[in-house]
């Protein structure tokens, strides 16, 4: 059987430079659009069933995050429901996937994939909900539309994103969890919440990078999480509604949900370095955090990103725009592509099931600080 290599589907993204020797495949990850990052590839592998396969990407050296590359697992799956990883190595600048497909067909990724079909069932099986009100916020530059989830009849506003960079796939996994825990109706806890707050979700803020299989921007090229400061409909129309949305329901709490390659721990990074912090941002945060930790063993606040000095944070990022425009306790979460360092799963690595769970613990912190925002 011949071996053929695809990625013409829904979040593809491969180029084929020699698929003639099994041993020694030679592929390559396409840019962005409109862009020069790369690092997020998804393509299926077809007629190699038991065959050893070297699957090496030639250009990983250039992509967006090397560090990423660093004791990483490639995800595969034969049925693209359970993703398992396998052997991969990182040397002169070439990731090299090594594995020998039990069947004929086999797909790779660089996460387990989320892609716009089952985004569209998400907002459809949400919206069946009788408390739900599903809204088309805006389009984005190749008319798809922005897709906001409203719930709730508390005077607390809060907000909640996710994929603003479309490789970050575990965000829209992570929504899966914290969707369906927030829509059940036998939770004590979520009922009292959607009491207390009304919330404001957005799944996917980039579904244009997600079908393209972008890593970080969308089809402008633009990277979304640097745009908040200057948004406009041309370059960046997906932040551009989502602000206008915002002006419109002030967020009291805002959550954006990210996934980080380097770095194999789920954590939080704040606000402190906006012009304007409080300490009342600063109380509701050290709850919000104490209380995520107590609802899940895979967060943790020893390892995340440095904390930024007073009146140093970059305003065109979601978390410190909206603190400084709605003093509002606002959060990035950050989520590894790889697995949770402190509690490893040698089969599964930090997978979808793991994500939902950690969206679903997350109502427990939203608890802890809701009085108090």
């Amino acid at each position: 059987m011949t071996i053929k290599i695809s990625s013409a589907f829904d979040a593809g993204n491969i180029i084929i430079n020699d698929a003639t020797d099994p041993s020694n495949i030679r592929l390559a990850i396409r840019k962005d659009t409109n862009s020069d990052f790369y690092q997020w590839f998804y393509f299926r592998l077809s007629g190699a069933r038991d065959q050893a396969c070297n699957l090496v990407i030639e250009n990983a050296g250039g992509a967006a995050y090397t560090g990423g590359w660093e004791d990483y697992r490639a995800c595969a799956s034969y049925d693209r429901e359970t993703w398992f990883r396998v052997e991969t190595s990182y040397n002169n600048d070439q990731l090299t996937i090594s594995h020998t497909p039990e069947l004929d067909s086999i797909y790779y990724a660089y996460f387990a994939p989320y892609s716009m079909e089952r985004h569209a069932d998400l907002i459809a099986e949400v919206g069946t909900h009788p408390d739900v009100t599903t809204s088309v916020i805006g389009e984005t530059i190749e008319g798809q539309t922005m897709d906001c989830i409203s719930v709730g009849e508390g005077n607390k506003s809060i907000w909640v994103i996710a994929r603003q960079h479309p490789g970050e796939s575990m965000a829209e996994w992570w929504m899966e969890g914290f969707l369906a825990r927030l829509l059940d109706d036998d939770d004590p806890l979520s009922r009292i919440l959607r009491e207390k707050a009304t919330f404001h979700i957005i799944p996917n803020m980039n579904p244009d990078g997600s079908r393209h299989g972008n890593l970080r921007t969308n089809a402008a090229g633009s990277n979304l999480n640097r745009e908040w400061d200057k948004a406009t409909i041309q370059s960046s129309p997906e932040v551009y509604y989502t602000i206008e949305a915002m002006n419109a329901a002030r967020p009291d709490l805002c959550l954006d949900v990210h996934g980080d390659e380097a770095l194999p721990y789920n954590f939080i990074a704040a606000s402190e370095g906006i012009p304007d912090y409080t300490e009342k941002m600063a109380t509701n945060l050290a709850g919000f955090l104490e209380a995520y930790k107590r609802a899940s063993p895979d967060f943790q606040t020893e390892v995340g990103y440095p904390v930024s000095a007073p009146g140093t944070g970059n305003l065109a990022m979601c978390t410190n725009w909206t603190a400084q425009e709605y003093d509002c306790l606002a959060m990035t979460l950050e989520m590894p592509f790889k697995d949770n360092a402190n509690l490893p799963d040698e089969e599964f690595g930090w997978s979808p099931d793991r994500c939902a769970k950690l969206g679903s613990a997350v109502l427990d912190a939203m608890m802890a600080v809701v009085d108090d925002l």
